[in-house]
């Protein structure tokens, strides 16, 4: 007989296994969004652009080895030309001041912004939707 304990933990990771499988599929969907919305832009000749990191609480941008398309106007989210999803807030750095940054891409959300505060998420369909349009 397992004690209340044991079957509590397995429960836990039983719950946790599960939300990670409905992430994993989540962002298998939205890699297949991001992969059309790329295919887009380049069907329309849209070229992409140096991508610039922003410095968090600060008007200041760093390099990065990255060209894409940024997904929104405070250029806070982009897209490169492979498809990859970035989050390009970063922190001051001094180094990153001359040198640049290297960002790793991000495991794209279906829902951009989903736990901030009200207006700021909006489905990625809708934000791609709404970058094509622009």
């Amino acid at each position: 007989m397992t004690s209340w304990r044991e079957e509590r933990r397995q429960a836990a990771a039983e719950h946790g296994a599960a939300l990670e499988r409905k992430r994993a599929a989540e962002a298998a969907q939205a890699r297949e969004l991001l992969a059309g919305f790329v295919a887009t832009m380049n069907e329309r000749g849209v070229p992409p652009e140096p991508l610039r990191a922003q410095v968090v609480g600060s008007n200041a941008s760093y390099r990065t080895d990255l060209t894409g398309w940024y997904l929104r106007r405070n250029r806070s989210l982009a897209v490169d030309v492979d498809g990859n999803f970035y989050i390009l807030g970063v922190p001051a750095s001094l180094k990153a001041r001359v040198a640049g940054v290297r960002l790793r891409p991000s495991d794209p959300p279906l829902v951009v912004g989903q736990g901030a505060r009200d207006g700021e998420s909006m489905p990625l369909a809708e934000l791609l939707r709404l970058r094509l349009e622009s």
